[in-house]
């Protein structure tokens, strides 16, 4: 079926017990012995790093993208598929989907068991991530895990320790895997693919700051104060705060600062409904509301915003054409 490049980035599915934990050890080819081949898939190992993924950093994530890009260059390659760790995995796939441009596809996949533990979940993951690699094409990045496909965009960890990890709150599940094929049950939707951005030296900071009861805008403040050029916002309900809060993401705009905002509720779309600190005026005083991509990928929408476009305004459009979100409609009273 085809010629896949496994690249290999550590995680629980390349993790040994260290005395204390688990850690990130195995290479690539020692991952890959763990599982069998669909037929007449052959697999090449680029082992890119070894790391569990809560210590992945912007220029391990930009060294991913750009291996991705340099292995697609190579017409003769099918397919790719990428083993990471579970915790970051949603993120690096948001950040390789908003900058692919390919039909082929580019799989994650990972593990919630250790190599080696009795009924492993490692093996057969990364069995249906090359069979997806291989047999699928035009969908983007894909995130298989537990039998089930994904859409890197819009799907998040969802549990901390079972074995069927991911999903999408907001949408209907992508596809299915059983008995050596893949059912592709709907087509994702993709807004146009930004350029690969170049490797900075220091890539820009962009922190996240969440609302609660009796928040106020210190956190905020000190972020910008801290040098973030990106914030995201994680608003209560459909994406509110409070007036205090208007008033520094107002402040934070003005000198430029990319804010971005969401939810901390699980599904559902950041909505304009409320104003005494609401996303009505959120929206207002310059946060560009992201819909139903959360947290940890509304960061990597502001970061990838943030390498693409040199000045605030062109920043803003970038981040609303990555969240596939139109300008505000501005109506007379």
């Amino acid at each position: 079926m085809g010629r896949i490049v496994v690249i290999s980035t550590g995680g629980t599915i390349a993790s040994r017990w260290m005395g204390s934990g688990f850690a990130a050890e195995a290479d690539g080819r020692e991952v890959m012995a763990t599982a069998p081949l669909p037929e007449g898939v052959s697999v090449e190992v680029v082992d890119l790093f070894s790391v569990n993924s809560p210590r992945l950093t912007t220029a391990h994530q930009l060294t991913l993208l750009r291996t991705v890009h340099e292995v697609l260059a190579d017409p003769g390659v099918d397919g790719i598929v990428v083993t990471h760790g579970t915790d970051t995995l949603e993120e690096s796939a948001f950040l390789v989907d908003l900058h692919h441009h390919d039909a082929r596809s580019v799989v994650f996949t990972g593990s919630q068991l250790p190599m080696g533990s009795a009924d492993g979940d490692g093996p057969g993951n990364l069995y249906d991530a090359l069979l997806t690699a291989a047999t699928t094409r035009g969908l983007g990045v894909l995130i298989t895990f537990a039998g089930r496909v994904h859409a890197a965009r819009g799907t998040v960890k969802t549990q901390a320790v079972a074995l069927d990890a991911f999903a999408d709150p907001s949408k209907e599940l992508l596809g299915k895997i059983g008995f050596g094929k893949v059912a592709v049950l709907r087509t994702p939707e993709r807004p146009a693919p930004l350029a690969l951005p170049a490797m900075p030296e220091l890539p820009p900071r962009v922190d996240m700051v969440m609302h609660h009861a009796d928040a106020d805008p210190l956190l905020l403040n000190a972020a910008v104060e801290a040098g973030a050029q990106g914030v995201v916002l994680i608003g209560t309900g459909a994406g509110n705060a409070t007036p205090e809060i208007v008033e520094a993401v107002r402040a934070a705009v003005a000198r430029g600062v990319l804010v971005a905002l969401t939810t901390r509720v699980a599904a559902g779309p950041v909505t304009e409904i409320y104003t005494h600190g609401g996303a009505v005026d959120l929206v207002a005083a310059g946060a560009v509301p992201t819909g139903t991509l959360r947290a940890g990928q509304a960061r990597i929408a502001v970061l990838a915003a943030l390498l693409s476009a040199p000045d605030p305004a062109t920043r803003t459009q970038t981040l609303r054409a990555a969240l596939a979100t139109p300008d505000p409609i501005l109506v007379d009273a």
